[in-house]
Parts: C-alpha cells; sequence; structure tokens
C-alpha cells in the first residue's frame, strides 16, 4: 500500500477568467472543484494507475468532509483524522492572462492530532511506501516530517519526500527511499546554479551522500535525471505537447516513478513512468488518468 500524507490539504477552486480586470468585477468562462495537495495528488495519481493508495491528513468541517468524498470518488482509500474547529482550507487559483493563487490559512492542529497520526503512520511496514509531500502549516511544528521518520526509523518503510529545501535537508539522515528536488531548488540547497547535467549529477550525488537512496531531479522541458542507489544515472528527455496545467506535474511523477518501480523493480522503469505522468497531467486541465499516461508511454517509448 502507498501511503501518502499530506499537512495542508485543501479544496482547490479552479476558475477560468477571460481579460481579467482588477477593478471589475470578473466572471467565471469555466470552473472546477478538486481535492488538492501534493500529496492527496499522489494519491489520486497512484490509484489512477492501478496501485493501492490511502491519504491521510487532517481534515475540518464541510469543506474537509468534501475534499475526503472527492478523494474517495478517485478512488483512493482515505483516513483523515477529523478536526474538532475550523475548516480545510480552500485554494483560488485563477486561470487568465497570468496565473495566480488566494490560498487559504487551514485550521489550527492540536498536539492530541499529531499524535494520533504518528499513530497510524507507525502502523506502516517494509511492505508500505509512504510519501510525504509539500509544506507544512504554522499550526504544526516544522520537524513534523522528521520526527515522523525517526520514528519509523528502522522499520523497513520506503519513505519518498517531496519538499522545499530545508525540510528536505533535514531529513536526509533517516535515508529516505526517495527525494525529488528540481534543478533549481538542488541548486539552492548547495548555493549555486547549475547549468549543465554533469553538475546535476554531482550535486545529486552529494544528496545521496547525505542520505538519499534515490535522487530524482526534474528538470520541466529538459525531462529528469535519476541517481539511483546503486548510482546508475538515468536521463529521459520528456515528450512534446501543450504545456495548460502547473499544478500536479511533480506529484504525478513521484506517483509514476513509484508505481514503476513498485510493479517492475526497475528504476529505468520507475523513471519511464514517471516522466510520463508528469507530462500527461501538464498537458492536461487536472491529474492526468491512466490512459493519458499510456499515451505519453507511447511516445517516449518512440
Amino acid at each position: 500500500m502507498v501511503y501518502t500524507v499530506t499537512f495542508n490539504p485543501s479544496l482547490d477552486y479552479v476558475v477560468q477568467v477571460n481579460n481579467f480586470q482588477n477593478d471589475a468585477v470578473n466572471r467565471a468562462v469555466s470552473e472546477n472543484v478538486y481535492a488538492g495537495g501534493k500529496g492527496n495528488n499522489v494519491a489520486v495519481v497512484i490509484s489512477n494507475l492501478g496501485l493501492k493508495s490511502r491519504a491521510l491528513g487532517f481534515r475540518a468541517g464541510f469543506t474537509g468532509m468534501a475534499m475526503e468524498q472527492m478523494l474517495r470518488e478517485y478512488g483512493c482509500d482515505t483516513d483523515f483524522i477529523p478536526l474538532d474547529e475550523g475548516m480545510t482550507r480552500i485554494n483560488v487559483k485563477v486561470k487568465a492572462e497570468d496565473e495566480f493563487e488566494i490560498n487559504g490559512q487551514g485550521p489550527v492542529i492540536p498536539d492530541e492530532k499529531i499524535m494520533q497520526l504518528f499513530e497510524k503512520t507507525d502502523a506502516l511496514t517494509a511492505d508500505d511506501v509512504l510519501v510525504l509531500s509539500g509544506s507544512i502549516p504554522g499550526t504544526l511544528p516544522d520537524d513534523i516530517y522528521e520526527r515522523m521518520m525517526q520514528r519509523l526509523d528502522g522499520k523497513g518503510v520506503r519513505i519518498a519526500v517531496d519538499a522545499t529545501q530545508d525540510l528536505l535537508l533535514r531529513v536526509l539522515k533517516y535515508h529516505p527511499f526517495l527525494i525529488k528536488p528540481n534543478n533549481h531548488e538542488l541548486g539552492e540547497m548547495f548555493q549555486v546554479t547549475l547549468t549543465e547535467d554533469e553538475q546535476i549529477i554531482t550535486y545529486a550525488k552529494k544528496l545521496q551522500q547525505m542520505g538519499a537512496r534515490n535522487v530524482l531531479v526534474s528538470m520541466a522541458k529538459d525531462g529528469a535525471i535519476l541517481v539511483d542507489e546503486h548510482q546508475q544515472v538515468y536521463q529521459l528527455l520528456p515528450p512534446k505537447g501543450e504545456v495548460v496545467n502547473s499544478v500536479g506535474a511533480g506529484d504525478s511523477m513521484v506517483a509514476g516513478f513509484l508505481a514503476g518501480y513498485l510493479t517492475s523493480g526497475s528504476y529505468e522503469q520507475a523513471l519511464r513512468l514517471g516522466t510520463a505522468a508528469g507530462s500527461a497531467t501538464a498537458f492536461t486541465s487536472w491529474l492526468a488518468g491512466r490512459e493519458q499516461i499510456d499515451a505519453m508511454m507511447e511516445k517516449i517509448a518512440h
């Protein structure tokens, strides 16, 4: 089972507006509501690829119940901890000539609810994969990734971490199975500007020396580089297409990579499916389904 944890989930209200004006009433030409949050995105794409996923985290109010119901409709198992106060945040994403977002704050999460989440992840075994994705809200301690991974240390749980600079660097000592910085984030970690593939490979290997097992570096239109735990380097360019969606492509890459590895045991196949899933989501209005991902796999194969 692939478990995902989203500490700051959301309902994403996505609207398309033509000729947006700051000082006028703007009317949407299309609108959709999705269950948002990086871990939730991974869970949905894992499910779309035919594997079992269970989304964990916290939910609050009517928005939290709606988010959880949506995830179930997408085929995910869910086990969110209900909070007594507040509401799961709503994020507004406006697609116009320029894209912008207004993100909600999210509810306060008491210590006893954090312990309930730890109890759920403590039950994971070496047969499970845990995905920790995204930012930590201000209502949670900033070391919660470390605390969760420390409790699992030595149990053989494969943990994938997709987080920004400091969060990522602080968990390397627990030897995550997979980390996925993009090329810019990788450079920022070491305060360098990376312009060549060889530089990216060098610094990816530095992250391995610090504890990571597999380092997957996404590079947008330039594809991805994987340095696997055996020091084998793989590089793959993405299929060509029109990018219409900037949300969820990285999460889809993580989901595809994990699904590819779990079903084949091959890191090369994992990179192929990860690249296909990330591209498929970038080329569609929301998270890619199985048919769209399979179509990208065909393009990569040729």
